[in-house]
């Protein structure tokens, strides 16, 4: 390795060493023949991340005065989603 090129982070894992598919593993992994999905996988396989919300937020581009974002960041982290708190009080007012 050429000394000015770093080492990888994650060190090497022998193949041999992987653990053994267990008959559940195999019920639940995806089955294809080529390109072409058979069967898709089921269980704690199949979604990854945070579960999808029922009404998402949107993203929108606000412009306020710098002395109402200085009074609502002065309370701390979180003050985006006090802006929200303060709008959605003010619309169903």
């Amino acid at each position: 390795m050429p000394a000015n090129e770093k080492p990888t982070k994650t060190p090497w894992v022998d193949p041999d060493e992987a653990p053994e598919w267990t008959a559940e593993a195999f019920e639940r992994a995806e089955v294809r023949d080529g390109e072409r999905l058979v069967r898709p996988a089921s269980g704690t396989l199949t979604k990854r991340g945070r579960p999808k919300l029922d009404r998402p937020k949107k993203q929108v581009t606000l412009r306020l005065d710098q002395d109402v974002i200085d009074r609502l960041r002065a309370g701390g982290p979180g003050w985006q989603g006090r802006i929200n708190d303060i709008l959605k009080k003010a619309v169903e007012a």
